[in-house]
């Protein structure tokens, strides 16, 4: 059986994770993890200041499925199953030892599955002072806590590795943090009616990372919405994230997470305030490019569990019919506050009568971008060729712009779009163009040549510049 639940799908962070939970539920206010290499062997600790465990409590706790799913829990209760201590642990890790101290006695068992599989027998093994002396990590605090050491960590396949191992182990343990910092990110923060709590990895504290940028004041917050189910009540909050421009690239990028913005847009599902889904729209919308900035918080409470398919990682959930009603009328007025942010930036330079250098045009249920043969300076050039000239130039400027690398564009622009709006200014070209355009409207004053300047692209994109550009260009 033990052997079966190793394979029930734990990622090495979610395990983690879910160690974590019990932590917390246990009480604690301050969380380290250690890791380092016994040998050429790797190995992790949890250790907490939370209440402990007497040596009763500690071997009902080793035991698989020590809590009835269907019990009502206690109101702050993190677990579901009672199975995580242990599924969490052999998901990762064939040796699993557990130190607790409670009113300053130290209780100290271990499930060793080789010991298991070779007396075939289901015996936890209990250490002494002296045997429990000898581990690698640090014992809990003298009179309260817990550790939970991870050794013979199989799945991770690092051993004999040398250099590269290490390197790899670092790396998994960054993973871990970023997980963390987002799994666990109110209770780093602190907020009202939420205890504050301190993690740290070798010694480093670990950051919260807000995932909606509530203290943004670019953010869109929208109105909490109170969805009233079984005599409990889903809380539910909209926020669209500030684009791109209003905020920096450096915090532009950790806002987009590892996964880039379009897969974390959708709904961040908190049981507990703890995170346990986040960027998926349950089927009731798509993820799209223009509502990658769009991200929805849903507090459940844990008595709503059997209703929301919470499973035993904490990986999966699925809203009640009652409440995706609800959440489709939501998202829809969410949605459209998310394109805001795009589809008002597309319109200026129409409504400002701007003459654009590219137009967007539709033909047969096509859209196209194309070169603005009709833009002054373009035009001004194709007046002056001859007819066969003419012609051959807008073809070539078709071709331009038929082959406009608009996959490349878009995945750019999705990634890295501060790297894409450079925002620098070429003065010396803008001087040149705008020369070409005043010498064949000598005519105008200073005053009319900024207002012709100033109505096409890309003149139009630096109004503080102009006066400047324009003067430039009539002294040519």
């Amino acid at each position: 059986m033990i052997e079966a639940m190793r394979d029930i799908g734990y990622s090495f962070d979610s395990a983690v994770a879910d160690i974590i939970d019990n932590s917390i539920a246990a009480g604690a206010n301050e969380i380290k993890l250690r890791y380092g290499w016994e040998a050429d062997l790797p190995w992790i600790a949890i250790i907490d200041n939370g209440e402990g465990m007497s040596r009763a409590q500690l071997l009902e706790a080793l035991r698989p499925g020590s809590k009835d799913p269907r019990l009502e829990r206690e109101k702050n209760d993190l677990g579901r199953f009672g199975l995580g201590l242990k599924t969490a642990s052999f998901s990762q890790c064939r040796e699993l030892t557990v130190l607790s101290c409670q009113a300053s006695t130290l209780n100290v068992m271990r499930w060793d599955l080789d010991r298991v599989s070779e007396t075939d027998r289901w015996e936890i093994t209990e250490l002494s002072a002296e045997e429990s002396s000898s581990l690698p990590c640090e014992s809990p605090n003298s009179s309260k806590g817990t550790t939970v050491l991870w050794r013979k960590l199989d799945r991770l396949e690092l051993a004999g590795l040398g250099e590269m191992g290490h390197e790899a182990f670092n790396e998994l343990m960054f993973s871990v943090r970023q997980h963390l910092s987002r799994i666990f990110h109110r209770f780093l923060a602190g907020e009202p009616g939420l205890r504050k709590i301190s993690m740290t990895i070798n010694g480093t504290a670990i950051e919260p990372y807000d995932p909606f940028a509530e203290s943004n004041i670019a953010t869109q917050k929208f109105p909490v919405e109170i969805v009233r189910f079984k005599d409990s009540q889903v809380t539910v909050q909209a926020f669209v994230l500030p684009h791109h421009s209003k905020i920096t690239a450096k915090e532009y990028e950790r806002l987009a997470g590892p996964e880039g913005y379009l897969r974390n847009q959708g709904f961040y599902i908190y049981r507990n305030r703890r995170l346990i889904i986040w960027g998926s729209w349950f089927r009731l919308a798509r993820q799209e490019e223009l509502t990658k900035l769009a991200r929805i918080k849903i507090d459940i409470p844990n008595n709503l569990d059997n209703q929301w398919g919470i499973d035993v990682r904490k990986a999966r959930a699925n809203p009640p019919l009652i409440v995706r009603n609800r959440l489709k009328q939501i998202i829809e007025q969410i949605r459209t506050g998310a394109k805001r942010p795009y589809t008002l930036r597309g319109r200026v330079a129409i409504e400002s009568g701007a003459v654009p250098v590219w137009v967007r045009k539709i033909h047969n249920e096509k859209i196209e971008y194309l070169i603005n043969d009709e833009h002054p300076l373009i035009a001004e050039l194709i007046s002056n060729l001859q007819d066969t000239e003419r012609s051959r130039l807008r073809q070539i400027l078709r071709m331009f712009g038929q082959a406009f690398p608009a996959a490349t564009f878009f995945s750019d622009y999705s990634n890295a779009p501060k790297q894409l709006e450079s925002g620098q200014l070429d003065i010396e070209a803008m001087v040149s163009l705008a020369t070409l355009l005043l010498q064949s409207n000598s005519q105008l004053d200073t005053t009319g040549a900024i207002a012709l300047l100033g109505g096409m692209e890309p003149f139009n994109r630096y109004p503080e510049q102009l006066g400047v550009i324009t003067k430039r260009a009539m002294a040519n």
